[in-house]
C-alpha cells in the first residue's frame, strides 16, 4: 500500500515524524513519500513557513501573535481558498496514495478534501498529532472529525483532541514517533564504546546542548556560560542546520578548559546513547527535542529565553504534569551552576513503538 504523509518545514519535529513514519512504513514492506504542500505549491505559503522559522530563531515570543493569526485565518481549513495546488497535485497523483497521514496541524482540513476531490475514490485519511499535551498552543486545526483516525503520543494529547470535538472511537494513543534508534535498548558497554568512537570521556559528566533540525539554539552564549562552572564536564553540542554556530564553535572550543563536541548530524541510535548518558540536555521545549529526551530519561534545563511560543508551553504542561518541577532558563550568558544539583526527568514506559501505528494504519 502507498502512503502519502503531508508535513512542513515549519520548526523541525513535523518533519522528524514525518521521515520516522516513512522509515516504519518502508520497513513493514510498504512504499511512502514525505510530502509538503505549503513549502511546493503557492509562494505565499512557503513564506509563511519562512517567517515560522525566522521568528522562531530570532523572537519565539512574536509566535503569540502569528499562531492566534494563524487559528483565525484559517488559511488552509476549505479547499476552495486554497492555492496554487497543481504541480503538488502532479507530483502525489503519479505516487498513488491508498493511505494518506497528515503530521501537521493545518493541512488536516482544505487539503484532504482536495485528495478526495482528486482521486475519486476511496482514500484513508489519518492525523499523526505531535503535541505532547493539551495548552493554548493546542491548534483546533488538528481536530478534523471526517477522517478516519487521529492518532496521539500520549493520553494527554488525545483528551486535547477529544476535547475539541474528535470522535472518541477514532481516537487512539500510539506512542512517541521517533526513528528506530531511540526504541533499542543501549548497554552501558554499547554507550561507551560509542563515546570512545568520538574521543568523548564516559567517565566525565556529558552536558549536551539541543538543537530544533533548522538550527535554532543559544549554543555560544551557553558555552560562556558554563565556563564560569568548577566542575569537570564535557559539552556535546547538536548543531543542525546552523553552520555559522558550528564553524564557530570549532575556532572558540580551544579557548574552554572543558571539551566541546560539535555536531551538524548525528545519527539517531548514538543521539540515543549521547541522551541516556546525559547529565542534562539543554533545549527549547520543542516537541520533538522533548519527545526524544522524555523517551531517553534525559533531565531538562528548558531554553525559554526571548519568550515562549504557544505550541512549547503545551510541551512545558505535559513536563509539568509528570514531573517534580521544571528547570527552565531564560538568560543562556546566566546560566546557574547551582540549577544541575537537582534536575528532575520524565521517564515513560513504551508500550508501544511505531510498528503500532503503522498496524493500525493497514486496518
Amino acid at each position: 500500500m502507498n502512503l502519502l504523509i503531508l508535513s512542513s518545514s515549519t520548526g523541525g519535529g513535523h518533519n522528524m515524524r514525518a521521515n520516522a513514519l516513512k522509515y516504519w512504513w518502508e520497513k513493514r514492506g510498504g512504499n511512502a513519500i514525505v510530502s509538503q504542500p505549503l513549502e511546493n505549491s503557492f509562494p505565499l505559503y512557503r513564506m509563511g513557513s519562512d517567517f515560522y522559522n525566522l521568528i522562531q530563531k530570532y523572537c519565539p515570543a512574536m509566535h503569540n501573535f502569528y499562531f492566534s493569526f494563524l487559528e483565525v485565518a484559517s488559511l488552509h481549513r476549505k479547499k476552495e481558498l486554497i492555492l496554487g495546488t497543481k504541480n503538488w497535485l502532479n507530483s502525489v497523483s503519479e505516487f498513488e496514495p491508498d493511505i494518506v497521514v497528515s503530521v501537521h496541524a493545518h493541512l488536516n482540513h482544505g487539503y484532504f478534501d482536495i485528495l478526495r476531490e482528486k482521486f475519486q475514490r476511496k482514500l484513508k485519511f489519518a492525523i499523526y498529532c505531535g503535541e505532547l499535551a493539551d495548552g493554548i498552543g493546542f491548534s483546533r486545526h488538528w481536530v478534523n472529525p471526517k477522517v478516519d483516525c487521529f492518532f496521539g503520543p500520549f493520553e494527554e494529547t488525545c483528551k486535547a483532541a477529544l476535547k475539541r470535538g474528535m470522535p472518541k472511537e477514532k481516537t487512539k494513543v500510539v506512542g512517541p514517533l521517533l526513528r528506530q534508534g531511540f526504541y533499542q535498548v543501549t548497554s552501558p558497554e554499547e554507550r561507551e564504546r560509542i563515546c570512545n568512537k568520538y574521543e568523548i570521556s564516559s567517565n566525565t559528566p556529558i552536558f549536551v546542548l539541543g538543537t530544533g533540525a533548522n538550527g535554532v539554539n543559544r549554543h555560544l552564549k551557553v558555552l560562556h556560560s558554563l565556563a564560569r562552572c568548577e566542575q569537570d564536564f564535557q559539552v556535546v553540542a547538536l548543531c543542525g542546520r546552523n553552520e555559522k554556530t558550528y564553524n564557530e564553535i570549532l575556532e572558540q572550543r580551544k579557548l574552554f578548559r572543558f571539551k566541546v563536541f560539535p555536531f551538524k548530524t548525528i545519527d539517531d541510535y548514538e543521539m540515543a546513547c549521547f541522551l541516556r548518558s546525559a547529565n542534562f540536555l539543554f533545549s527549547r521545549p520543542g516537541a520533538g527535542s522533548i519527545t526524544e529526551a522524555i523517551v531517553c530519561g534525559t533531565p531538562v534545563i528548558f531554553d525559554v529565553s526571548r519568550g515562549i511560543m504557544p505550541q512549547e508551553r503545551n510541551n512545558l504542561n505535559f513536563w509539568r504534569k509528570r514531573s517534580s518541577s521544571i528547570v527552565s532558563c531564560r538568560n543562556p550568558n546566566k546560566l546557574n551552576q547551582e540549577a544541575f544539583s537537582f534536575l528532575p526527568s520524565v521517564k515513560i514506559n513504551l508500550e508501544s513503538d511505531p510498528e503500532e501505528l503503522v498496524s493500525n494504519l493497514t486496518i
